[in-house]
């Protein structure tokens, strides 16, 4: 049972994606006599993250709120099947997404051209999300859950429905994937540009707004609590643009998505070196956006913007 006395801060729950620790994580909320979650991860994590909840003395009952930043399967493929343990829940999504948890077929259908048969085994069970459990999220709302305020700020350049939140309260904000990839006891930030929706435009701005709350800390799905939030921003801006210029220059050469997924991945891993020069810290920083979607991103930005670049042979 939740207890008067317990923690206020918020309890990063580690979901152990594809038995990796620190890749995704899903964050909890406590205080009066009610729990929230925000970010469900991935179907395939749920029995991971049933366990946490166990671990931190949450039953199934005190489960009321359940906020997902955006709607991609590492986020919030497991709403619908989290929605069957939490019997007094209901999930918060962006108007825009909401479409895609009441019916994720077309997500689905998306996801399985990428991945084939690695579906299962990366996203596990996906399950609809009953309408009359879900509640549709506004710009700048106010939401009260687990003895906090919660305001949504619409941060698309991402995804187009990308939503953060800001605990008033304290200032912090629950970034999900518009403040980057940075593992814990990292200090490289790694841009997660994966198509369809890459605007950087409109992610500039979204930067923008996080950067003029001058909040003390973020929450990063991937992964953790991070301080030192200016410095943050400004090297993840630096990166989405390096990437840009590098991507658009190979794609003037008529280079093929794989090879310009060794240039970036070379350009990234170089630098990811200098300061963590351990292999494993590589793979989890992967393992949160693999190069080659980060590539497809920004190759389908890029196009919209070039209608004239060169289609390579392996394209065709």
């Amino acid at each position: 049972m939740i207890s008067a006395n317990e923690d206020f801060a918020p309890v990063t729950l580690d979901l152990r994606f594809l038995g990796q620790p620190g890749v995704i994580a899903s964050f909890l909320l406590r205080g009066e006599d009610e729990a929230a979650l925000i970010e469900t991860g991935p179907g395939s994590s749920v029995p991971v993250l049933l366990e946490g909840l166990a671990q931190a003395g949450v039953t199934a009952e005190e489960v009321r709120h359940i906020l997902v930043t955006h709607v991609h399967l590492d986020h919030a493929g497991g709403a619908g099947l989290l929605l069957h343990h939490f019997p007094n829940a209901v999930l918060y999504v962006h108007e825009v997404g909401a479409p895609h948890l009441i019916d994720p077929s077309r997500l689905v259908a998306s996801a399985t051209r990428i991945y084939g048969s690695l579906m299962d085994r990366l996203w596990g069970e996906i399950l609809p999300v009953p309408s009359d459990r879900l509640i549709r999220l506004a710009d700048r709302q106010r939401l009260r859950v687990a003895g906090r305020t919660l305001e949504v700020l619409y941060t698309p350049g991402h995804a187009k429905h990308h939503a953060a939140f800001r605990d008033l309260g304290t200032g912090t904000i629950f970034a999900g994937d518009v403040a980057g990839s940075r593992l814990e006891g990292c200090t490289y930030v790694r841009p997660l540009t994966p198509p369809p929706d890459l605007d950087l435009e409109e992610w500039d701005r979204s930067l923008d707004l996080l950067a003029s709350f001058q909040p003390p800390a973020l929450y990063l799905t991937h992964f953790g609590r991070h301080e030192g939030v200016a410095e943050h921003l400004d090297e993840l801006r630096s990166h989405l643009r390096q990437w840009e210029s590098l991507v658009l220059a190979a794609l003037r050469a008529g280079q093929d998505r794989s090879a310009i997924a060794a240039l970036l991945q070379r350009s990234g891993d170089e630098e990811l070196l200098t300061r963590h020069a351990d292999a494993e810290t590589i793979a989890r920083y992967e393992s949160t956006s693999a190069y080659t979607m980060n590539v497809a991103g920004y190759e389908r930005y890029l196009r919209r913007r070039h209608p004239n670049l060169p289609v390579p042979e392996t394209s065709r």
